[in-house]
């Protein structure tokens, strides 16, 4: 019984290094969606002057 959970204990080990350092990962729609979406450059709008003055200024 030793030999079997050691064995199984040596296969989770072996399998957990190669999906950590060996296996590259794929690149999936929405990690692609989300690079594109980033080399875009993004839309700007200045919302300072649509804010209502400070309180206890004159204009």
């Amino acid at each position: 019984m030793p030999y079997l959970f050691g064995g199984l204990v040596l296969l989770n080990a072996i399998t957990l290094g190669y999906h950590l350092f060996l296996k590259q990962p794929l690149t999936t729609q929405t990690l692609k969606a989300a690079q594109e979406e980033m080399t875009q450059p993004l839309t700007f709008t200045n919302g300072a002057e649509y804010l209502p003055p400070i309180i206890g200024t004159r204009d």
